[in-house]
């Protein structure tokens, strides 16, 4: 199982930054490039540049008021004043998840170029899987940013997408809710969007339930699987095998979007799930596996979540890449690699790019989180006719 592969880059990516001490750091990015080019496993040809998304891309889902906003206060300024504080906060902006910063709507409207770039050389068959990881920027609503998000590129590369009338699946890994891509397609019987996270009564930004299924005529594309804090990769993976191959299978897209945010692992600051590298590996073979079989290989893979910047995005990333591009993985990281990095680490860096299973052992927390997410398994798969007969 293979296909032609294309690696989305620019190196203005690295320029949407809140600021030094903002969780989003782009050295996540910096670093797994470092990683991918050290490795071997990223050759010169496999990347393929972009230029930033227009404003009529961007208004395929956010308000041009909105767009508008973004713009205008992304000119270098000393101080907002009271007013234009209330209007930017109206928006989103101004806030501690998402700061103002100067060049925000250039370097926010790259990302989305890139998501766009991917779909457009998918879609065109130029190649079978694309992959952003500056990219899966999901949290983003059509009138203000939200949860590190200025503009939700997943969702512009979908509408994009749906321009041609193809059906489209998004499954989301990230450890978040892919809450701005689920609402803006809520009503749209042509997109499913699935997403395996940590319950939003524990977590930013408190949705993705159960009975969050779509409205209207999309009533019953939207899948959600809301997963127990403590939650390892045993149950993890349970409940993502039982749903989101059956539920790929009954709708059928013609092309497959996923976003691979790697914040589910137990390393990360910011979440509660307790994920190793292996179940988020193990969930890019499954995915790869089904745009071969119900896709004819597209497949758009996007980025996202991870805070633990060197220790966990690195490793998980250039896997997910291994595994998209069919090329086999190294065990240890290259010594280079290491020294480097681990002169601006504040803990000491794994030298294997798979994790070590005896760092992960299911404790108490994890035991409790499978038996609620066995109840909550067998919930959704009654609720969504995908018991196995």
């Amino acid at each position: 199982m293979g296909g032609r592969v294309a690696f989305l880059w620019h190196d203005g990516l690295v320029a949407y930054r809140f600021s030094d001490t903002h969780p989003l750091n782009p050295m996540r990015l910096v670093a797994t490039l470092d990683l991918l080019r050290a490795t071997g496993l990223l050759q010169p040809s496999d990347i393929v540049p972009f230029g930033p998304a227009s404003t009529g891309d961007l208004a395929l889902v956010h308000d041009r008021r909105y767009i508008a906003a973004v713009q205008r206060f992304s000119a270098p300024q000393a101080a907002l004043s009271p007013s234009e504080q209330r209007e930017a906060l109206a928006f989103g902006l101004g806030t501690a998840d998402n700061p103002i910063f100067p060049g925000m709507h250039d370097s926010a409207a790259l990302v989305v170029g890139g998501a766009l770039r991917a779909a457009e050389l998918v879609m065109s068959g130029t190649v079978d899987h694309a992959v952003h990881l500056g990219g899966g920027l999901h949290h983003a609503l059509p009138d203000r940013a939200a949860g590190f998000c200025i503009y939700n590129d997943p969702a512009v590369a979908i509408a994009h997408i749906r321009k041609t009338g193809a059906r489209v699946a998004y499954v989301d890994i990230d450890a978040h809710h892919g809450d701005g891509v689920q609402w803006i397609f809520y009503e749209d019987p042509d997109v499913l969007t699935i997403s395996i996270h940590e319950s939003g009564h524990y977590l930013f930004p408190g949705t993705g339930h159960e009975h969050e299924r779509g409205r209207g005529p999309g009533w019953g594309t939207a899948i959600n699987i809301p997963l127990a804090p403590g939650t390892g990769d045993d149950s993890w993976l349970r409940c993502f095998e039982a749903v989101v191959p059956p539920a790929l299978r009954a709708f059928r897209p013609d092309v497959l979007v996923t976003q691979h945010g790697c914040d589910a692992h137990r390393w990360d600051p910011l979440t509660h799930l307790s994920l190793s590298l292996g179940a988020l590996t193990r969930a890019a073979a499954i995915l790869h596996r089904l745009a071969h079989e119900l896709c004819e290989g597209r497949w758009i893979v996007l980025g996202g979540g991870g805070y633990d910047l060197l220790r966990v995005v690195p490793r998980a990333w250039t896997s997910l890449w291994a595994e998209v591009a069919g090329r086999p993985v190294p065990d240890a990281l290259p010594g280079p690699w290491l020294e480097r990095w681990a002169k601006v680490s504040p803990r000491a860096l794994p030298t294997t790019l798979a994790d070590d299973p005896a760092a992960f052992p299911a404790g108490p927390e994890q035991l409790a989180a499978a038996r609620a997410n066995e109840a909550l398994l067998d919930r959704l798969l009654r609720s969504l006719s995908l018991l196995p007969t």
